[in-house]
């Protein structure tokens, strides 16, 4: 695994995350890449299958399949699922391979599956801080646990940005779990407050009036993005959260804000799939907020 271009890369979950990453790993020269993901054999999987084959990497017919000999292996998958996801392929490891855990789960959650995997493979906590795309592969990771300096000049050499997080398993977790506390807060707010002016009738006077306490911030372009990302994501965004509120508890800390944000997450994840709402959502704020009202009176 020191030459560039030679390790062997499996993903266990294919979605956004996972393509995303795949698909800039093939187009930087990494040949040997596979997946897996609990809906392949579904209909409803048809579409991720595509996008691998698109991309050149080989869809496997099990985890086990894409396990096999691998050297890493990036788990990709939904926040509920991490433990099931490493309990899938730990039966089928060999060689001590690398675990890459990129779900946004809490750090309890983290230590739990490195537990489960020690001995049969080296289990990095990865917290992903940015958007995947544009930058896909090179977005900005986190890496914590006892094998991060092992792997890090791998993933540098991989084209991957990275910062080591010094201490346990968890560590990096806990970053971003606490920090999505605000990201995905603000979120939340936005269309909260967004949404109210614009039934109102007062949405551009609303964002004149912030700005006389925080001129720096362009809440323009703010309502545009976190509303879209809501519209978008919303469902994922309130699981991702739901590990929030347990890192919190873990901390010792009753999550009262979180779990209000869970819950307009996910209500916007739901207004998010009308197709009316859908079609807006590279319109701007204003379009976006008109649709939703419109998509929140159908679904009551």
């Amino acid at each position: 695994m020191t030459r560039r271009n030679t390790p062997r890369i499996s993903f266990i979950g294919f979605g956004e995350a996972g393509q995303a990453i795949a698909c800039g790993l093939r187009e930087s020269g990494i040949e040997q890449v596979a997946a897996w993901d609990i809906l392949f054999p579904k209909a409803e999987g048809a579409k991720l299958k595509s996008a691998g084959e698109k991309a050149g990497v080989r869809v496997a017919s099990s985890a086990a399949d894409a396990a096999a000999n691998s050297d890493m292996i990036i788990s990709a998958v939904t926040a509920a699922s991490s433990l099931e996801a490493a309990q899938s392929v730990e039966p089928h490891l060999s060689g001590n391979p690398y675990y890459l855990d990129i779900n946004s789960v809490s750090p309890g959650r983290k230590q739990a599956t490195a537990k489960l995997l020690d001995g049969k493979a080296r289990y990095v906590d990865v917290a992903v801080i940015a958007p995947i795309h544009p930058k896909r592969h090179q977005t900005p990771l986190l890496i914590a646990g006892p094998h991060a300096e092992t792997i890090a000049p791998l993933l540098t050499e991989l084209e991957m940005k990275l910062k080591i997080i010094p201490g346990d398993t968890g560590q990096a977790a806990a970053i971003k779990m606490i920090r999505s506390v605000m990201i995905k807060g603000l979120e939340a707010l936005t269309l909260e407050c967004y949404l109210a002016a614009s039934r109102a009738g007062l949405l551009d006077e609303v964002l004149t009036s912030m700005k006389n306490n925080y001129p720096t911030l362009d809440f323009g372009a703010m309502g545009d993005y976190n509303i879209e990302r809501m519209a978008s994501h919303g469902e994922r965004r309130a699981a991702e959260m739901e590990e929030s509120a347990v890192t919190l508890r873990e901390l010792g800390l009753e999550p009262l804000m979180v779990e209000a944000t869970v819950a307009r997450q996910r209500e916007m994840g739901k207004i998010g799939k009308d197709e009316s709402v859908r079609a807006t959502l590279e319109d701007g704020r204003a379009a976006m907020l008109e649709a939703i009202s419109a998509a929140s009176r159908r679904q009551d």
